[in-house]
């Protein structure tokens, strides 16, 4: 890959790194030789792949809550980073209507209090805040969202997420602009992949459901998200990671999406997701007082191609089946730490070789 050699010896932080894709990060990491150093909230799920894979052998870790800046500046002086990942937040559109005050100090006061720490640490460093692609105004229209176009958000996690990319926006250009700390965000699509046990999330509640015997219960089967395995959008953040560590006109703002053709339904996710288990059933309950979920949102990926390079390497079918065998790993290895990880390390061995016989295409 093409940043395999760019993390080795180096110091990193990643913040968030008990959760989804915190968690996989920090094994990927740690897998090329970097110093890793995490800091979240205790994990939530056993059979998440931090937990369950035991990575506190593997990387230096702190229990802290991003809102809490003095414990939080402490943890950054003492990992002295050269690269930092912020994936920090609280991550669920449904529970920021149930916590709405609390999505917002996360996500917009927990980017502050990192970026602040970074600034009065003064040490220089390459940071990719990670936001999401519901950051934002979403019009529901087929046209994939670029990175030039306006923040939003209907709901308060949407809302949270464009807060944290004009706030990453106003330190970038008060303070870092000129300095050796460069600061960038990235914007994923709808990220699955083994591992993942949040509540409220269509794939996590696909499986719970078909490993219990229950059939799927539906909330949107016609939305249509651009689906992704979680390794796409972490290799563009190392990528990105990497580069900024040599090139400092790329601290601005990228999307890492899917192709086009992963823009796919909730519905045609579940019946993959099915196909893929090899047994299972789904219905469409009606449900009463739904909050507002987007039901179209897209990524326009053409900026980090053709500057980054970077490209996304499985297709919807291959995203859904590595997802599927992977949890189906997950369960069968239960209270097998070494087993997570080899799993962990077959998915990024296999991601690695798809992605060289793509690019030498």
């Amino acid at each position: 890959m093409k940043f395999s050699e760019s993390f080795k010896g180096k110091r990193v932080l990643v913040t968030g790194d008990t959760g989804f894709k915190g968690s996989w990060l920090s094994y990927w990491l740690h897998s090329m030789g970097a110093q890793v150093s995490g800091y979240a909230l205790p994990p939530e799920y056993e059979q998440g792949p931090f937990a369950g894979g035991r990575m506190t052998e593997l990387i230096r870790h702190v229990d802290g809550d991003v809102r809490d800046y003095e414990r939080f500046a402490r943890a950054l002086s003492d990992a002295a980073p050269d690269v930092i990942f912020h994936l920090a937040a609280q991550p669920l559109v449904v529970e920021s209507y149930n916590t709405p005050r609390e999505t917002m100090d996360t996500n917009v006061m927990g980017t502050v209090n990192l970026l602040e720490a970074v600034r009065r640490f003064g040490k220089p460093c390459a940071v990719v805040v990670i936001t999401s692609d519901k950051c934002y105004e979403n019009r529901e229209t087929a046209r994939g969202y670029v990175e030039s176009d306006p923040m939003g958000g209907h709901d308060v996690y949407s809302a949270s997420k464009g807060c944290a990319e004009l706030v990453v926006s106003a330190y970038r250009r008060s303070f870092f602009s000129k300095s050796d700390i460069r600061v960038a965000t990235a914007r994923a699509g709808n990220v699955i992949g083994p591992g993942d046990w949040a509540a409220n999330r269509i794939v996590p509640d696909c499986i719970r459901s078909l490993a219990a015997g229950e059939p799927i219960r539906v909330r949107n089967p016609q939305s249509v998200r651009p689906w992704q395995h979680v390794l796409e959008p972490l290799s563009g953040y190392l990528l990105l990671g990497a580069q900024l560590q040599q090139t400092p006109e790329w601290a601005d703002a990228w999307n890492f999406g899917p192709e086009s053709e992963a823009a796919r339904t909730v519905g045609e996710l579940v019946d993959r997701v099915i196909s893929c288990w090899g047994s299972g059933a789904r219905e469409f309950p009606e449900i009463k007082n739904a909050v507002h979920e987007a039901g179209l949102l897209t990524l326009n990926i053409d900026k980090a191609e053709k500057i980054l390079g970077w490209h996304p390497v499985w297709n919807f079918d291959q995203t859904v089946s590595h997802t599927v065998d992977g949890y189906q790993d997950i369960l069968k290895c239960t209270g097998d730490p070494a087993a997570i990880r080899a799993m962990m390390a077959r998915e990024i061995a296999a991601y690695d070789k798809d992605q060289r016989l793509k690019t030498d295409m």
